[in-house]
């Protein structure tokens, strides 16, 4: 394969922790109209990261964006490489951040994108999650730094 044919699409996710009655919620969107995985449910911000951005960013600005909440106490968690098969345009690096305080109550502002918001215990997501997101819920919190997803 050429260098000119591979590209690595890098992007930033977000997901807002809570202390609920039994034990860690987190905060996740119903996808609607985005063309990807839609009518599963993932992190409540998300996004590509954009030239010239850092990650951490990234983050911030998709956090403001979709959910109105700004000045975010973030935490790196890891970074996921993952793969669909040989598309070349496939490739992608995550940066997974968790975070437990910011400013602003959490509201959809893309609703075209977002059917719902919902409050999730960490050990009973509702059902059908993004699954490379699957991958990445099950793995907070025990100290990975770098996971894969799609390489067989």
């Amino acid at each position: 394969m050429s260098p000119a044919g591979f590209v690595v699409v890098p992007a930033s996710y977000v997901y807002l922790l809570r202390d609920g009655v039994g034990g860690p919620e987190v905060l996740l969107q119903l996808r609607q109209n985005t063309g990807y995985m839609d009518g599963r449910w993932a992190a409540a911000a998300a996004g590509h990261v954009e030239r010239g951005e850092t990650a951490f960013d990234a983050a911030r600005r998709e956090a403001l964006e979709e959910l109105g909440v700004d000045e975010l106490d973030l935490r790196f968690e890891f970074t996921m490489q993952r793969t669909r098969g040989d598309l070349p345009i496939d490739e992608r690096v995550d940066f997974f951040f968790t975070c437990r305080t910011w400013r602003g109550d959490p509201r959809i502002l893309e609703p075209e994108k977002c059917a719902e918001l919902r409050w999730s215990p960490l050990d009973a997501l509702p059902d059908p999650v993004v699954p490379h997101e699957a991958s990445a819920l099950a793995s907070l919190g025990k100290g990975e730094a770098y996971l894969t997803f799609g390489f067989d």
